[in-house]
């Protein structure tokens, strides 16, 4: 584990209770990630996978534990700051694209720069440019239900990346694809990782995928870190 790291998670714990019901979720995990690195976070369900995504990503909170990004403890910052990293520092990824079903793509991409004050002739030449990068510029003018699940999950990551964020996080993000579908998707996930030294970490139950692009490989097992593989 590199001490020196970009994003640094120490002492990570997440417990959910309801009356006397009390889920542990995350379990004291630490780990550490460098710029530029892709890091793949493998595990059945309910080993913690996405619960570790949301508190990367400042959707939830931690029990317990710190996770530092670039010097900052996320987990201290306040709504507005967090607000901030979420639209700045970070970009996500989801299983589902939840795509704007009357936007085209273009519109799609650009939606989150509205919020930035970004003029809109701006916002649709930095939308244009990120479909250019993941190879879906000539499907600009197209909604969501006339693409298909690769092309709106491009959409999805083109717009995650609008911002220019540090950070891409991906949950399951092949999860409703083919598995010819989802080698490309994670393809394009591994050459904005190396041609911009974006920092993916990228969470899936299918390890081979994994192994395959990412830098490093972690296994989850009921909240706890049970295994660290270098596969390159």
């Amino acid at each position: 584990m590199d001490s020196d790291g970009f994003v640094t998670i120490e002492g990570l714990s997440k417990v959910y209770s309801s009356g006397a019901i009390r889920v542990v979720a995350l379990d004291d995990v630490s780990l550490s990630v460098r710029e530029g690195q892709f890091l793949g976070v493998a595990g059945p369900s309910g080993s913690g996978k996405s619960t570790l995504m949301n508190l990367l990503g400042g959707l939830d909170t931690p029990s317990s534990g710190s996770i530092t990004v670039q010097g900052r403890h996320i987990s201290e910052l306040k709504s507005e700051e967090l607000a901030l990293y979420r639209r700045h520092q970070v970009g996500m990824i989801f299983q589902s694209f939840n795509l704007i079903s009357s936007y085209t793509a273009l519109e799609n991409v650009a939606f989150p720069l509205l919020f930035a004050g970004v003029a809109k002739k701006q916002r649709n030449e930095r939308a244009a440019r990120m479909l250019e990068e993941v190879g879906l510029l000539a499907r600009k003018d197209h909604r969501p239900g006339e693409l298909s699940g690769g092309e709106q999950q491009r959409v999805t990551i083109a717009r995650a990346l609008i911002n220019r964020p540090k950070i891409l996080l991906a949950d399951e993000p092949t999860g409703n694809l083919d598995s010819r579908t989802s080698k490309q998707i994670v393809q394009l996930l591994a050459d904005l990782n190396r041609d911009q030294s974006l920092t993916v970490i990228m969470i899936s139950h299918e390890r081979s995928l994994l192994a395959e692009f990412a830098d490093e490989l972690v296994h989850l097992c009921d909240g706890k870190i049970s295994e660290w593989e270098k596969m390159r």
